[in-house]
């Protein structure tokens, strides 16, 4: 039974981490279409920043359930959540030292991939 449990929790995040992915597209290809290339790149770095930790959180963070691995799965949350943290971290290192991104499109993506799981009650009916 824990299993499953674990399994519905992943897949509910993930589908909210692919609704976030759909939104750091979107974005990317407005920024692209309006200002062009290195702006839509900007971006599309910022949707990843976003979404690659939220994914590899929700990996971490469900992979155990039940009542008998209490344990587990808040030591899983705090693994996942400082995983994401210090992924958050790296990449936007990396987009500003390496890919010399522009700031304006870079957080605009990043804040507007981060609001999506404030919306998500209006996407996903609760079972």
């Amino acid at each position: 039974m824990s299993k499953v449990l674990a399994r519905r929790g992943r897949w509910s995040a993930y589908k909210l981490v692919l609704l976030q992915a759909a939104m750091a597209g979107c974005v990317s290809i407005f920024f692209f279409a309006m200002w062009g290339g290195p702006y839509g790149l900007s971006a599309l770095a910022g949707g990843v920043i976003a979404v690659l930790p939220n994914f590899v959180f929700a990996t971490l963070a469900f992979s155990h359930a039940g009542a008998q691995a209490s344990g587990k799965v808040v030591r899983s949350f705090f693994l996942g959540e400082a995983v994401k943290l210090l992924l958050t971290i790296v990449l936007f290192s990396l987009a500003f030292g390496l890919m010399k991104s522009s700031f304006m499109p870079l957080f605009i993506s990043y804040l507007l991939v981060l609001i999506v799981p404030w919306t998500a009650p209006l996407y996903f009916k609760q079972n």
